[in-house]
């Protein structure tokens, strides 16, 4: 099952994509994809749904973040070894745990804002986790079962920010738009084993990242065990896996995203992203 959120930014209402990929709206069926309706129950009740009779949406509708009212995102570093080798960085003993703020948060067709004092934008393909029921202290055989379903995510990052000035990542991770995720939220079912996806991510059409799943040092259920046992984990939390070689950080010499550069990304079975980079016109 395929879930998304459509309509403009704060205005989303939920939807599921059907079996012929046309997107249906939810409205009349579930108030919205949230922490509260994404539980076992309520995405069996979803997935007993004939949808045949609900509204089909235009496909040129905006789609958002496939999950509202995100209470945290909870992100892993250098999880793949070239990775962590092209970073310079030692191979993890333990999951490498940073943050993101909600407000990075974005849909996954939305334009990335490079920020004012960016000097170093660069990209990461990720699968990203949503959880479904708590998770506080969970063995790693159960792990897997709080898992509401997988989304695509690039963890946008200023490594300027991230690894020049000091302190943690977090403020090099976390401006507005470094968080596109979706563009649909996928059940288990439909994803089978969470280990075997395949990962691509291009910048203006040049492939920079290829990888897969199977290659993480620390898998999901692992990822999911270690930080419940650090943080309670609420339904509707991300938890984001780290990201294959081929960042911008790891060329030589290393190459980062400019106003106008344009990066697509994928995982199998997840869909597809696409980014414009524009300059922050906001005002202060």
């Amino acid at each position: 099952m395929k879930l998304v959120r459509f309509g403009p930014v704060g205005m989303e209402r939920p939807g599921m994509i059907d079996e012929q990929g046309r997107l249906r709206d939810l409205s009349a069926v579930v108030g919205d994809i949230e922490g509260r309706t994404i539980g076992p129950e309520a995405l069996d009740r979803l997935r007993a749904l004939d949808v045949s009779g609900l509204p089909v949406i235009d496909d040129a509708v905006r789609l958002g973040v496939p999950v509202a009212n995100v209470g945290k995102i909870v992100a892993i570093g250098l999880n793949y070894t070239d990775h962590a080798k092209e970073a310079g960085r030692p191979i993890p003993e333990e999951p490498v745990v940073f943050m993101k703020a909600t407000t990075s948060l974005c849909g996954a067709y939305d334009d990335t804002i490079k920020p004012r004092q960016s000097i170093k934008l660069d990209w990461e393909v990720e699968l990203g986790i949503v959880i479904g029921t708590l998770a506080r202290s969970v063995s790693e055989s159960q792990a897997l079962s709080h898992v509401a379903g997988y989304c695509l995510v690039n963890d946008v990052s200023e490594r300027h920010f991230q690894n020049e000035r000091g302190g943690t990542w977090d403020k090099g991770k976390s401006f507005d738009t470094f968080c596109p995720v979706g563009p649909w939220l996928v059940t288990p079912d439909e994803i089978g084993d969470p280990q075997n996806l395949a990962m691509r991510l291009d910048v203006n059409g040049k492939r920079m990242q290829t990888g897969s799943t199977a290659n993480m040092i620390f898998a999901c259920a692992t990822l999911i065990r270690y930080v419940s046992e650090v943080m309670t984990l609420m339904p509707g939390d991300i938890l984001i896996t780290g990201t294959p070689p081929g960042v911008g950080l790891g060329m030589k010499p290393p190459v980062f995203l400019h106003v106008g550069d344009v990066v697509t990304l994928g995982i199998d079975g997840l869909g597809e992203q696409r980014q414009t980079i524009v300059a922050d016109t906001r005002g202060a």
